[in-house]
């Protein structure tokens, strides 16, 4: 949401921000700190979206102050921004026309929040004493660019000569990255002192005067300074010491080297920073910056201007060379890709699950090779029975013919001798099914047994059978000894 309000004041200002955070439901109890940023027409589109990104990580209240022009009247013109259009932030956005130009703070004042750090930020050019300044004296913090200036490193010498604890740069941000990686170069082995340094940079770059300043203070040696083409920032760092050299290169925009000796060359990331990354960075921390202080007031002196070209340096070995750097950084990205790829495992195919009628068979003929003593005693029971059967059959059939042919009295024994069979084997059948039952249930409660407890055949197959054979034998004997009286 975005409301304008033309010639206002700032009583006005606060109670529509308050009416419209009602409104769409924004709440300022997460805003960490008050951001205000005093830039000009030119350059406060891209201010205000910094500073929205960088409200992403700290969510704020900004309040951007573009003085007007001064020969008119006084008159107040303000922008509210809220919800989508602030992302994590709220925005107010000032303009200020006539005498009220001079008297930023106390337009800017009755728009703080309460009980929380001010912090001021110059995207432009910014007055050579910003602790002094109206805006600068009320902030916690104070943020400047010397790469924003026609002569950097003359800001340079400006702001040390004005140092005020809360002051800082946005170039010595820049070189946040390459001050780590050249501390943990040192902190390998061999642990040796440093004898020289080489820094490589645009003339233009004042971070590349930060870099070497720290280096010279830090480091207590004297650092040579070589001189590359207008825009390419930082080019290399060369830290000379007994064993070997450390050289820090990047010959583009994102990729560097890192050759050492007693190391193996590496290809790190070293990508330059971009203005939000770098506001947010400043606004993570809010108490003084004494490293920096210390290459600003303390290393900045020491240095020499550059007199030696990038070419001249490379030819006489005192800086690393950017091409062969660049090839070093394409050999090793061949060389990691390539270990990658062979070292790439496919995994093999998920077996293909069997058919369901040969597990079902497979699982039959498990079990029944491996049957109990009492399933082993029923299914003889059963065969017995069989055989028995089929003995009296013929038994009956012989008696029958020698009696003189009469089939009368071989029926009744045929009959008996077939219902033996029958209930012999259906009763072999209940009995083997119950212990093939009662296997499966003991082998599931407890598998780490592998032969269940033995249990004591019951003897009623063999009388039965034994007095079923014993009454067909006295029928037919009986029939026959009738029919012979």
């Amino acid at each position: 949401m975005i409301r304008d309000l033309t010639d206002t004041t700032t009583t006005q200002v606060s109670k529509t921000l308050v009416r419209l955070r009602n409104e769409v439901g924004a709440m300022a109890l997460g805003r960490v700190l008050t951001l205000v940023v005093v830039t000009d027409d030119t350059m406060a589109a891209e201010a205000i979206e910094v500073s929205n990104q960088a409200s992403r990580q700290h969510p704020c209240r900004i309040i951007v102050v573009i003085p007007g022009d001064r020969r008119g009247k006084n008159r107040l013109d303000a922008q509210i921004r809220l919800g989508g259009d602030a992302g994590a932030s709220e925005i107010v956005v000032l303009r200020l026309y006539g005498a009220l130009a001079k008297h930023a703070p106390s337009v800017v004042v009755p728009l703080l929040l309460p009980d929380s750090p001010i912090v001021a930020w110059w995207p432009g050019e910014a007055p050579d004493d910003v602790a002094g300044d109206p805006i600068g004296a009320m902030a916690q913090r104070r943020i400047t660019d010397a790469a924003q200036h026609r002569n950097p490193r003359l800001m340079l010498k400006k702001r040390a000569d004005s140092y005020a604890a809360g002051d800082s740069d946005l170039a010595w941000t820049r070189v946040t990255h390459w001050r780590g990686l050249l501390a943990a170069a040192l902190d390998q082995p061999p642990y040796e002192q440093i004898t020289g340094a080489v820094v490589a940079g645009a003339p233009d770059s004042p971070s590349s005067e930060l870099l070497a300043a720290w280096l010279t203070h830090r480091l207590k040696v004297s650092v040579r300074r070589v001189s590359t083409p207008k825009g390419s920032g930082i080019s290399s760092v060369r830290l000379e010491r007994k064993s070997g050299t450390i050289d820090l290169v990047r010959p583009g925009d994102s990729v560097a080297t890192l050759s050492q000796s007693g190391q193996p060359d590496r290809r790190i990331s070293l990508p330059r920073r971009e203005l939000p990354e770098c506001l947010a960075d400043e606004l993570r921390r809010l108490d003084p910056d004494d490293t920096y202080e210390d290459a600003l007031l303390r290393g900045i002196e020491k240095l020499a201007p550059a007199r030696q070209s990038l070419a001249a340096a490379v030819s006489s070995g005192t800086a690393p060379d950017p091409e062969a750097s660049r090839r070093l950084a394409a050999r090793i990205g061949r060389d990691s890709s390539a270990q990658e790829a062979s070292a790439m495992i496919t995994a093999p195919p998920a077996p293909e699950s069997g058919d369901t009628d040969e597990v079902k068979k497979a699982t039959a003929r498990k079990l029944a090779g491996k049957r109990t003593p009492r399933e082993k005693e029923a299914q003889a029971e059963a065969r017995q029975a069989a055989e028995d059967a089929k003995h009296e059959k013929e038994t009956g059939s012989s008696g029958s013919d020698s009696s003189g042919g009469s089939g009368g009295s071989s029926k009744p024994a045929a009959t008996a001798a077939r219902t033996a069979a029958r209930t012999a084997s259906k009763t072999a059948s209940r009995t083997a099914g119950k212990a093939a039952s009662s296997s499966s249930t003991t082998a599931k409660k407890a598998p780490e047994k592998k032969t269940p407890a033995k249990k004591t055949p019951a003897k009623r197959a063999p009388a039965k059978r034994a007095t079923t054979t014993g009454g067909g034998g006295a029928a037919a004997g009986a029939t026959a000894s009738g029919q012979g009286s």
